[in-house]
């Protein structure tokens, strides 16, 4: 039956993080768990995905989406200013922006950024993504959404180079990144 079948497209979040099987993934915070687990399932069994959390129930969050999307996820509840990962561990790093208690822009979100940059591999790629309200209490979040030019600035002084708007498209905001 045709109304049984999944549908083909991917959503534009997980499409847009160009996450690949066999890839070793750092999520940095949780907004939308459903991605979080989307993501961590994309890489495979070949890949290694992670998780890195300021609070518990946010790692919970995680765990029950990873759980959900039948993934093996390695969740850490750390100081995402000082990552518990070796230097070069990782292919790509998927920042959720909603999901961090700081702004990137400032001086503890450039902290973030630069151990982003420590633990990303020469080549590696960071994704930070922006938005995406979908319920009523996310369009009431008084957090305001940075100013393009400013976050370009932040990952540049992080360390990052190439930095650039991918798309800003369905209320989705998205930067790239290279090392």
């Amino acid at each position: 039956m045709f109304f049984l079948r999944k549908p083909t497209l991917e959503r534009l979040p997980l499409v847009m993080t160009g996450v690949r099987m066999g890839e070793r993934a750092l999520q940095i915070g949780v907004d939308d768990p459903s991605l979080t687990g989307a993501i961590a399932a994309k890489v495979g069994l070949s890949g290694h995905a992670a998780v890195a959390v300021s609070e518990q129930r946010q790692a919970d969050k995680a765990r029950a989406a990873a759980a959900s999307a039948g993934a093996l996820v390695e969740v850490h509840v750390t100081a995402i200013d000082a990552l518990p990962f070796l230097p070069d561990s990782f292919d790509l790093i998927v920042v959720h922006a909603g999901g961090l208690a700081v702004d990137l822009d400032d001086l503890p979100g450039v902290a973030i950024l630069r151990d982003s940059h420590r633990v990303l591999r020469t080549g590696g790629r960071i994704v930070i993504i922006e938005g995406g309200a979908r319920d009523l209490l996310r369009r009431l979040h008084t957090r305001r959404i940075s100013r393009t030019d400013t976050r370009l600035d932040a990952l540049t002084s992080a360390g990052f180079r190439t930095a650039r708007v991918l798309a800003e498209r369905e209320g989705y905001r998205f930067f790239e990144a290279m090392k």
